[in-house]
This record gives C-alpha cells, sequence and structure tokens, in this order.
C-alpha cells in the first residue's frame, strides 16, 4: 500500500477558550484539541499538515489523557476531545447538565499491545494471565509464577508498567482484560504511551501495555488470547482493523454538539484519504480498509 503524509510547520498557539470563539483575535480560525495521549502523536501531525491545507485554520493540541480531554469538553474549553475509549455515562451526563450534547466520531483504531523486554522468552498471554499479573488478588508476582527464568531479571520480581488513572489505556485495558477487578497497588505508572514502551525496554523484569503504534524494535510483543486453547493473536493493524486481536479498540474525536464550520471541515477532513493516510503512517489503522496513499518520493 502506497502511504501519503503532508508536513508543515508546527503551528504554536495557545489560549484559553475554545479555537471559534477566538477567531476575532486572529484572521484564522484557532482549534483547540486536547487529551488522548495515545493520539497526541497522530493529532499533533494532521494539525501540521492541515496547515497546509487551510492556511486559515490552525489547530493546537495537547495531550495529558483521554480524561482531561474529555474535562476539558465539558468545560467548554476544548473544540475536540481526544479519546482512547468512549465517554462514561457518568461524563455524557455531566456535559449534558452544563447544556453539552458530546458528538462522537471513531477516526482510527488501534491494537493495544502487551510489551516485554526482548530477552524475555514468553510468547503468548491469556486474559486470565495477564489479569493475574495485573489484577488486585492476582497470584503471579514474580516470573518463575509463569514458569520462565528472564535473563537479566536476578529478582524474578514482575515489574508491573502501567498507565495514571486519567488515561483512556489504562481504562481500556482494565474493563477489557481485567474486568471486574481494580489494577494491584504497586505497578509503575507512566504519564505518556511511549515512556510505558521506553521503560520496558531498559527493564528485564518488566511487562507493560501501550498503543501499538509505540512499538519499536527494542521491545516484543507476544500474542493474546481470551482464553486457554483460544487462537493467539498478534497485535498488529491489520488485526486492528479486522478487531481479531482482542484487545483492538476504536480511538475517538468528540465534539460538544454536531460539529461546524472550521471543526467540521477539520474533521471531515481527518477522516478522508489524505488524513486517513496520515494515521496509517503514524502507526494506527484507518476506518476503513480502502485507502490510496502516495509518497512525494513515489510520484
Amino acid at each position: 500500500m502506497k502511504r501519503t503524509f503532508v508536513l508543515a510547520a508546527t503551528i504554536a498557539l495557545t489560549i484559553s477558550c475554545g479555537g471559534e470563539a477566538g477567531e476575532g483575535r486572529s484572521s484564522r480560525a484557532l482549534l483547540q484539541n486536547k487529551g488522548s495521549d495515545t493520539l497526541v502523536n497522530v493529532a499533533q501531525a494532521w494539525a501540521e499538515a492541515y496547515g497546509t491545507v487551510n492556511p486559515n485554520v490552525a489547530v493546537a493540541v495537547t495531550g495529558g489523557g483521554s480524561g482531561t480531554g474529555v474535562s476539558a469538553l465539558i468545560n467548554g474549553t476544548v473544540d475536540i476531545a481526544n479519546t482512547s475509549r468512549g465517554m462514561k455515562e457518568s461524563e455524557i451526563e455531566a456535559a449534558r447538565a452544563r447544556g453539552i450534547e458530546p458528538v462522537e466520531f471513531v477516526v482510527g483504531f488501534d491494537a493495544l499491545a502487551v510489551y516485554l523486554h526482548p530477552d524475555n522468552p514468553i510468547g503468548n498471554f491469556t486474559f486470565a494471565q495477564l489479569a493475574s499479573v495485573y489484577g488486585e488478588g492476582g497470584a503471579f508476582e514474580t516470573w518463575s509464577d509463569l514458569g520462565v527464568t528472564v535473563p537479566g531479571c536476578s529478582s524474578d520480581e514482575i515489574v508491573r508498567v502501567s498507565r495514571q488513572n486519567n488515561s483512556g489505556t489504562y481504562v481500556y485495558f482494565q474493563e477489557t482484560v481485567l474486568g471486574e477487578s481494580p489494577y494491584k497497588l504497586g505497578s509503575r505508572d507512566m504519564h505518556g504511551s511511549k515512556d510505558v514502551v521506553d521503560l520496558v525496554e531498559h527493564t528485564p523484569c518488566a511487562i507493560g501495555y501501550s498503543g501499538l503504534a509505540y512499538a519499536t524494535d527494542h521491545v516484543k510483543m507476544p500474542c493474546v488470547s481470551t482464553e486457554e486453547g483460544a487462537t493467539c493473536i498478534s497485535p498488529s493493524m491489520e488485526t486492528a482493523v479486522d478487531r481479531s486481536y482482542p484487545i483492538s479498540r476504536p480511538l475517538f474525536m468528540y465534539t460538544a454538539g454536531t460539529p461546524e464550520g472550521a471543526t467540521k471541515e477539520y474533521l471531515d477532513w481527518i477522516l478522508s484519504d489524505e488524513g486517513q493516510c496520515i494515521l496509517v503512517e503514524k502507526g494506527y489503522a484507518p476506518v476503513r480498509g480502502e485507502l490510496s496513499c502516495t509518497t512525494a518520493a513515489q510520484e
């Protein structure tokens, strides 16, 4: 598949109010976009590319986690909130109490991968095993409990790397893998998706979970099955699109009501082939299977 992506200078603009309300301060419309750390890299790439598509619109992107983006939407301080999990019913109710009706857009798909140090011999996990590692009351505390010896991990301790609780990745992993069980205490809770992968790469005893787009050649991603005896599926763009990977998930953008004007035009562009090809270039799966993507080098 050919790929296309457009690069432009990063636009660093910040004001405290929603973007289109700030048009009077500038000849440009300014859209405020905040939320998911899983989405922040592609959101920044979209914002940069859109500066060449429509120079009259600037998009200011910040991360902070899905919960942060949703809170900003409820408080009326962003035009678009990025999340790696659906809004909770309590959040929707809080928005409606302020006269805001959230509107959901699926902008891509992601495989939430389990990450291991490359020297770890484990090649597959079941949900039950992961729940025993991460879930409260789970029996697995050492790699010996899983029947392996990890080179370089003299303590044998399973170092659990997780995300902070305002992260959509944290919520989605809990709901999908742990079910009703809360997380065990004592994990190393990281601010961002990249931080999880970086720590696992440099820690032989570690296990972590994060979006597939943050994978590197210096970590290992075992396949995952829902139960013993079920097909073990490896995380990939293809298995995220067809949802065969059991921890695949949609990625969302939310607006306060039906988007209009510059916000609608921007979302329409994100869902166009050009916007979706940028998503693919950043390692995520598109919302539809067939795209025509080219690079300048191939033209």
